[in-house]
C-alpha cells in the first residue's frame, strides 16, 4: 500500500495521538510494517482496504520474546538483582525494579509493567535483553555522558533516534513552562540537572543501570530557531543494552513523557 493512501485519510495535523511524530511518518509506519492504523483516532476508516498492508511483525516478536524468556529462565535472578539495581523478592521468585517511574515485575509467567502485561511486545523484549546483560561488565553508570553518533555503529540510529525521540520531546516540550518539564520528568522518576547554555536538562532512569539525560533549548523565535531536545547516553550503556534496544528505550521514554503530558 502506498503510504500516501493512508495520509490522505489523516488529518494531516501532526498531532501525535498515534506516537509518531507526523502524519506522514504514520502513514509510512502503516504501509511499510502493517504498523496498526487504528492508532490514529482521527483516521478516516470510510472504505478503507487493508489487504495490502504487510504482516504484522507481532509473530517475530513474539517467538523473539519465547526464546529471550527461555534465556533469561536459566539466569539466578537473585545474584544479578543487585547488578541490575533490581529488587528480588524470595518466597515470590520475583524480580522487580522501577521502569519509567513504573514497576516492572518478572516472574515465571512473564513480565507486568504496573500490574499488566505491556501493550506493546517490544517492550518485553527490551525488559528482557536488560535483564538477560545481567548488569553487564560495568556494575554501574559512570554517568559520563555521550551522544548516539559517538557509540559504535550507530550512524543509521541516530536518525531514527532523532524521529522517534529528539523531535518528539522538542514538539512536546515547546509549549511548556520549564516548571511543566520539571513536574514532568519527577513523574517518570527523572530529576533536574543544571547545564549551562540549555534551559533544562534532565536525568531520566529509563532502566536502573541505563539513564538518559535530556537536554532542551526553548525555541528562540528572533534567530528562527525551534525548540530542541537532545538525548545523550553513558558511555558505558552498550554494556547493559544492545544498540537497537537503546534506541527504542528512548522512544518509550518519548512516549512515557507524551502519556504523562497527555494524562
Amino acid at each position: 500500500m502506498n503510504p500516501l493512501d493512508i495520509l490522505c485519510r489523516t488529518p494531516k495535523t501532526n498531532c501525535g495521538g498515534c506516537g509518531f511524530p507526523t502524519c506522514l511518518a504514520f502513514a509510512a509506519a502503516v504501509s511499510r510494517t502493517g504498523f496498526d492504523p487504528t492508532r490514529c483516532p482521527h483516521l478516516d476508516h470510510d472504505g478503507l482496504d487493508l489487504s495490502g498492508l504487510p504482516a504484522r511483525e507481532n509473530d517475530h516478536d513474539l517467538e523473539l520474546i519465547k526464546h529471550l524468556k527461555s534465556k533469561v529462565s536459566r539466569l539466578d535472578l537473585k545474584t544479578i538483582a543487585p547488578e541490575l539495581g533490581a529488587e528480588y523478592d524470595e518466597p515470590g521468585r520475583t524480580l522487580s525494579f522501577t521502569f519509567l517511574g513504573r514497576r516492572m515485575e518478572l516472574d515465571r509467567s512473564g513480565i507486568t509493567i504496573a500490574g499488566r502485561e505491556p501493550d506493546d511486545p517490544r517492550d518485553q523484549i527490551l525488559l528482557y535483553n536488560y535483564i538477560h546483560s545481567g548488569g553487564g561488565p560495568a556494575p554501574a553508570p559512570a554517568l559520563d555522558w555521550v551522544g548516539m553518533e559517538t557509540l559504535p555503529n550507530s550512524i543509521s540510529k541516530t536518525k531514527t533516534l532523532a524521529v522517534y525521540g529528539e523531535d518528539r520531546l522538542g514538539q512536546l516540550f515547546a509549549p511548556l513552562s520549564i516548571a511543566d518539564i520539571t513536574k514532568l520528568a519527577e513523574e517518570a522518576g527523572g530529576r533536574v540537572e543544571e547545564q549551562e547554555g540549555a534551559n533544562a536538562a534532565l536525568i531520566i532512569p529509563v532502566l536502573p543501570r541505563v539513564p538518559q539525560k535530556i537536554i532542551y533549548w526553548e525555541e528562540c523565535e528572533e534567530d528562527g530557531f525551534p525548540a530542541k531536545v537532545k538525548i545523550l547516553f553513558d558511555r558505558n550503556v552498550l554494556s547493559f543494552l544492545d544498540l537497537e534496544s537503546l534506541v527504542f528505550s528512548a522512544e518509550r521514554m518519548a512516549d512515557r513523557f507524551n502519556d504523562l503530558a497527555g494524562r
